[in-house]
């Protein structure tokens, strides 16, 4: 699942390096001499986190106190600007516990992580709740039109009295701590709920002994388990839920019950009734989160969250998901009668179960379209997929991405690129592209640091992309599936979201927009891997080196829309569910199972112990929650501005110069309305999903 990732981080920003402990042998204690200032990987153990995270909370509390008792009046300078840079360490090393937690993690850094996240929780409640300092920053705000405050420090400054009120800052005694107290529990949950994902994750292989029940199951996939038995020590071939795996295991295997041993061990992930279930852990998260909304003055949590967003309240986001849902219906219905007919034509005359669906679905579409889609992976090479998006970028917006082996990295899979626009240096790129037992699952964006300017000095990010890709297999590159191209491509696309900001601050930067505008950028990038002057410039063949057939690119477009009704209601579903959860106007203490079927729209039959819910890090873990209708929400954005693109050609350089200075650099200096208006000249054309996806006939989608 394509997933941006935001780490819990506290409320203030950082900024550059610290000061603090240069001579301390604590790597993270000291000022990094090291290319660009990146984090020094090489020299950071998990011992190091403990005190250099507690000197950290001890400076900044220092710099709120600085700001809180000093004598002069408010003002924007020595107030909100101050508490910007007042948390530069803590912000600093908390980016590399968090961020190496989630994707090269062991059990003692797990423990870390659960041991300091109530006291990071404390401390920015300490901040979010200091009376003195919110005075000081009502002072400055009540002032805000005289001040003579450029755009973007006036936009620092709402954002800034904003979090103080959606954090608390106006409840009053029992409240106050009410408040204080469930966020800090909150925190620790969200935290082991992924720390089960992950466990339930690894607890589970399939090991195949015999070489004929591996019938129906593509070279690649059957060598990756032959290597994956040997890594473990054992006979055989191992197959795990890592998705390079589960997907292809799931898509051919021709022996269904190994089909179904797999799907019931991911769809039982934090459902298992083991230590690490998940089922009460969401009941406690959704109960909190109501609570943390009614005392703040909402009727639920999603009114809370969208009322910084879009689309604004949670009446928008029903008649958004209703009317695509109308569209998409029949559509979805149809998909899923013609996979049922085509596997009864070829004998499976039972009804389709979930562990079926992926597999008649795929030999349809290869007979269908005559097209395998195994067949694209030879032209996929990941270091040619790689440099294609590289030269993309490179025609859209000048860049160049370099590998410099100098600069540590925190795995020996991981590699880092300097990125220039001509001899202008943009930043920092690290991209970890395969699976391993320290790593969740999924895709994802985030970074070590932030883009921001201080006193002159425009401090350039330190952007990660972080993937589960198929692995190289003896002396096999890594081949890729075109979803996993279209996934480097859509995490790719928030990678630059941070690489091009050029803002002040760094609360504004790259990808700190509204969560229903974040995909826009990344989604959009989407759209070139079906355009063949696009996959013409890199997708060859790795053995002969010949240029995808023409026929090949022909048979992508023409499948585009394959399951597109079944795939769009799967979405739907998924953000139904999570407004369901997160409209609740009473604690929840009901079967977490249950709830879920209640509120999704099912087309295959239900399985007993299936539960997406409890392995959802999107919405308990991830900040989704009340926000995974983005992902559609945002497709219209995208439809809509790639038809630009198409108009003037994909490699335009004058639309992508406007995306650029419109949207990729501006970050959330303005509200999203208003950046994509300044792009597409116009509000988004409501039905440009819906033209794209084919549902056009059925209803017109409007906001």
């Amino acid at each position: 699942m394509k997933k941006l990732l935001i780490p819990l981080l506290i409320m203030t920003i950082a900024a550059t390096a610290p000061a603090m402990g240069q001579k301390n042998a604590n790597p993270l204690m000291q000022e990094w001499n090291t290319p660009h200032q990146t984090p020094p990987f090489n020299q950071i153990k998990n011992e190091h986190y403990k005190p250099a995270m507690r000197a950290a909370i001890k400076e900044a509390k220092a710099n709120i106190d600085k700001i809180t008792k000093q004598k002069a009046a408010p003002t924007f300078e020595n107030t909100i600007l101050a508490m910007e840079n007042a948390s530069k360490s803590l912000e600093r090393i908390s980016a590399v516990m968090y961020n190496i937690n989630e994707c090269c993690t062991d059990q003692e850094l797990q423990k870390i992580v659960m041991d300091l996240s109530p006291e990071m929780t404390r401390f920015s409640n300490s901040v979010s709740m200091n009376e003195k300092l919110f005075a000081r920053v009502k002072a400055v705000y009540d002032q805000r039109n005289s001040l003579g405050l450029s755009k973007e420090e006036m936009k620092v400054l709402e954002n800034t009295y904003k979090s103080f009120i959606r954090s608390g800052a106006l409840l009053d005694g029992d409240a106050k701590k009410a408040y204080a107290k469930n966020s800090e529990e909150l925190s620790m949950l969200s935290i082991k709920f992924n720390q089960n994902v992950l466990a339930d994750n690894n607890d589970f292989t399939l090991q195949i002994t015999k070489e004929e029940e591996l019938s129906g199951l593509p070279a690649n996939v059957v060598a990756a388990a032959r290597e994956e038995a040997q890594r473990r020590n054992v006979e055989g071939w191992v197959f795990t839920l890592a998705y390079p795996s589960y997907g292809p295991f799931m898509t051919y295997a021709d022996k269904r019950v190994y089909r179904e041993m797999m799907w019931r061990a991911y769809n039982s992930r934090g459902n298992r009734g083991n230590a690490t279930d998940n089922n009460e852990i969401v009941r406690r998260i959704t109960q909190l989160r109501y609570e943390q909304a009614k005392l703040l003055g909402y009727k639920d949590y999603a009114s809370y969250v969208l009322d910084e967003r879009m689309a604004q309240n949670t009446n928008e986001v029903s008649k958004f998901i209703e009317k695509l849902l109308k569209a998409s219906f029949p559509f979805a219905k149809s998909d899923l009668q013609e996979v049922q007919n085509y596997a009864a034509s070829k004998g499976f005359t039972t009804q389709l179960q979930r562990w079926d669906f992926s597999y008649w679905s795929e030999k349809l579409k290869q007979e269908k379209y005559n097209f395998d889609e195994e067949l694209l992976r030879p032209y996929f090479q990941l270091e040619k997929v790689r440099q294609g998006i590289f030269d993309l970028y490179g025609k859209l917006y000048n860049l160049t991405f370099t590998e410099n082996k100098e600069i540590q990295v925190y795995h020996p899979d991981v590699k880092a690129f300097e990125v220039k626009d001509g001899d202008r240096f943009m930043g920092i790129l690290y991209l970890d592209m395969f699976p391993r037992e320290s790593k969740r699952s999924g895709a994802w964006m985030t970074e070590f640091r932030g883009q921001h300017k201080e006193n002159g000095k425009d401090t350039r990010p330190l952007i990660q992309v972080v993937c589960n890709f198929s692995k190289p297999v003896g002396d096999t590159p890594a081949l890729l599936s075109f979803d996993e191209v279209e996934t480097f491509m859509h995490e790719f696309g928030h990678a630059m979201h941070g690489m091009l900001s050029d803002v002040e601050f760094e609360s504004l930067s790259g990808t700190n927009v509204y969560r229903d505008f974040v995909e826009l950028p990344s989604q959009v990038m989407e759209n070139w891997c079906r355009e063949p002057q696009f996959l013409n410039t890199f997708a060859k063949h790795y053995i002969t080196g010949d240029t995808i057939p023409g026929d090949y690119i022909e048979k992508i477009k023409r499948s585009e829309n394959y399951l597109a009704g079944y795939l769009c209601l799967r979405q739907l579903t998924l953000g139904m569910v999570d407004m369901a959860f997160h409209t609740l106007t009473a604690p929840f203490q009901g079967s977490v199972e249950q709830f879920e079927h209640e509120h999704t729209v099912e087309l295959l039959p239900i399985v007993p112990g299936g539960n997406t819910s409890t392995a959802f890090t999107h919405i308990f873990s991830g900040g989704y929650a009340a926000g995974y209708y983005s992902y559609k929400w945002a497709e219209v954005l995208d439809a809509d501005a790639f038809s630009m693109f198409k108009k003037n050609g994909i490699f335009d350089k004058a639309t992508a110069t406007k995306f650029r200075n419109e949207v990729l650099s501006r970050g959330g200096t303005e509200h999203p309305a208003v950046l994509f208006r300044n792009f597409m000249g116009r509000e988004p054309n409501p039905n440009a999903l819906l033209e794209r996806s084919g549902f056009l006939q059925q209803v017109q989608l409007s906001r």
